[in-house]
């Protein structure tokens, strides 16, 4: 089985797809999507309630997709696990044999929200980053391949990037941005990453998405935590004749400047709509495994 942590040591390019995950997602759902995942990207994305939206428990999705050859990249969050239930997590990871994980502090509930539900927070990112890095073991010999999340913005030419570091000296050893839709300020940020010289230490990942419509887009631009959505990208949509489409081609047309840009290692690409989109983006891109 080909895995994510692999390929980041061997590829100039790595790809993965996340998987559409929701409360009605079954088994049967999850195994469709793998394998139609698995077929152009090295590894697939397991999300964790992301918004306080509840779907299969994330071991779960795991598990079914190692048994049919998949490699999962796991996502965890401090906000709906105590240190108690973080730790079974992990050395349940472990004990499933996943390799790649997603760690992130992870967002706050909407203050409507329901049923009214207490988030745990006992932990911040970097602090669940230092707890997978004990229980996966150190050095070659750790069992996981580590990733936290960053965030593109229009960084200062003297920007340190002290919070970044810290994730990588917390055991963090990929970095994966929230969704970006601009590739100009991407290539700046990046660029500060190679000259401050983390891009030796933890390869850059970048979030892309094939979006089926303007509404989306702004959707996404509003709602989603540090999410990257130029006025342009929104418009090219509103008066696309098949938004869908024009969507995958958005997507494909940053997979191509992504997989260019000095310094970024691959791309994560994920989908609001038909999951189809996915490998239809990858496929015109010309990027796919």
């Amino acid at each position: 089985m080909k895995t994510f942590r692999d390929a980041l040591g061997k590829q100039n390019f790595t790809l993965t797809a996340q998987l559409q995950l929701t409360h009605q997602t079954d088994r049967a759902s999850v195994l469709g999507q793998a394998d139609l995942l698995g077929k152009v990207a090295d590894a697939v994305q397991i999300t964790c309630n992301p918004g306080g939206h509840v779907h299969m428990a994330t071991l779960s999705v795991a598990s079914l997709l190692l048994q049919n050859g998949v490699d999962p990249v796991v996502h965890m969050n401090c906000r709906d696990r105590n240190n108690i239930a973080l730790q079974s997590d992990l050395i349940g990871a472990q004990a499933l044999g996943v390799t790649s994980l997603l760690l992130e502090k992870g967002d706050q509930l909407a203050n409507d929200y329901q049923p009214k539900t207490q988030s745990v927070f006992e932990f911040g990112g970097k602090k669940l980053l230092s707890l997978a890095k004990t229980i996966g073991g150190s050095g070659n010999n750790s069992q996981f391949n580590i990733g936290a999340i960053i965030t593109v913005f229009n960084c200062k030419p003297d920007w340190q990037a002290k919070s970044l570091v810290a994730k990588s000296d917390a055991g963090a050893n990929f970095l994966q941005t929230q969704l970006c839709f601009d590739a100009d300020l991407l290539r700046q940020y990046v660029r500060r990453l190679v000259e401050i010289k983390l891009t030796r230490r933890a390869l850059i990942m970048v979030s892309v998405a094939t979006l089926p419509s303007a509404e989306t887009a702004r959707w996404v631009r509003d709602n989603v935590r540090g999410s990257v959505m130029p006025e342009s990208v929104i418009q090219r949509l509103d008066q696309a004749s098949d938004p869908v489409q024009e969507g995958i081609e958005v997507c494909a047309e940053l997979l191509q400047l992504i997989k260019e840009i000095p310094g970024v290692g691959g791309a994560n690409v994920l989908t609001p709509g038909d999951i189809e989109t996915i490998p239809a983006a990858i496929r015109t891109a010309g990027v796919q495994r």
